[in-house]
């Protein structure tokens, strides 16, 4: 995510969602009495079922915005769902997506922090977790790094650890084609990531649906979901001369903790993206999920995310 525009997250220069039945008692008849017949229901009675029960679709300052039943896959809400637009962060949900789905997954291997990942952030004023060079950083904690502050000091880690080659550049274009290749299995059709992290070359796109699907289908991970619920984190981590120090980390996300039933799931802004959220809730045992894209500010994504689900769970 590429910081462009105020309320994103700048780096430090370290390397860091009844109807009531009146029941009345009936006098009794005599047995062989037959009861009257009730009387047919008036037309204004019929025509105003529907609109009792009916959920008035919300009105939302963001650009494109999707909503689905997590549970039955059925879509609650669209506004130009197959639209493509930059998607600045939340890019980060596919590339751990990617990470989480490798065979025989440590997420206890430790990951050294090189300067080049520094650099990057400093290069490009992003985000950062503010990993310190030479620390060594769980791959479990690079995940936390990476979704909760929006690090893309540690999605860089993460793409150069996982990735396939003998040099850096060839590790993460080999990552980043694993990220593509995912899309394509995943049947996002309108998809194409060129970045780990959402700072692309004009590249990095998806819709509202897309992204509602590939969210849909990392939560089924249960270490994304535990990762992408937490609010805020404190892990230690080894440095370079034998010690230990604690990283605190902070969610970006404003849903958890404001709206009730809040499950995750990323932020993401940027100068071309505007304001993004990929956002999930339950209640009652239903699960709604979805994505807006292009808000107009900060403030506004929020109340968007917070009215489609309301939306989507009175539908």
């Amino acid at each position: 995510m590429k910081i462009g525009i105020a309320g994103t997250h700048r780096v430090a220069t370290v390397m860091v969602t009844s109807s009531a039945v009146l029941t009345a008692g009936a006098l009794a008849a005599p047995a062989a009495a037959a009861a009257p017949a009730a009387p047919a229901p008036t037309a204004a009675r019929t025509a105003a079922a529907p609109a009792v029960a009916a959920a008035k679709k919300p009105s939302v300052t963001a650009k494109g915005g999707y909503v689905m039943n997590s549970g039955t896959g059925r879509s609650l809400y669209t506004k130009a769902a197959d639209t493509r637009r930059s998607t600045g962060s939340t890019t980060k949900i596919m590339t751990a997506r990617v990470v989480l789905a490798r065979k025989n997954l440590d997420l206890s291997r430790k990951v050294t922090i090189r300067k080049a990942y520094s650099d990057y952030i400093v290069r490009n004023t992003a985000s950062s977790a503010r990993l310190i060079v030479g620390d060594k950083v769980t791959v479990r904690q690079l995940l936390y790094g990476m979704m909760l502050p929006s690090g893309c000091d540690a999605a860089y880690a993460l793409a150069d650890t996982f990735g396939k080659g003998s040099t850096r550049s060839a590790r993460v274009k080999s990552f980043i084609g694993s990220m593509n290749s995912t899309a394509r299995s995943l049947g996002l059709k309108h998809t194409h990531f060129d970045s780990f992290d959402g700072i692309g070359k004009g590249r990095n796109y998806s819709t509202p649906r897309d992204l509602t699907k590939l969210a849909r289908d990392a939560m089924r991970s249960p270490t994304f979901r535990s990762i992408v619920k937490t609010r805020s984190t404190k892990q230690k981590t080894a440095t370079k001369s034998g010690g230990y120090r604690y990283m605190n980390w902070r969610n970006t996300n404003p849903l958890l903790g404001g709206y009730s039933g809040a499950l995750g799931v990323k932020t993401g802004s940027g100068p071309e993206a505007k304001y993004c959220l990929v956002f999930a809730a339950k209640r009652g045992g239903k699960t709604v999920i979805g994505t807006v894209l292009a808000s107009s500010s900060s403030a506004n994504r929020t109340k968007d995310a917070k009215k489609l689900l309301s939306y989507g769970f009175a539908k």
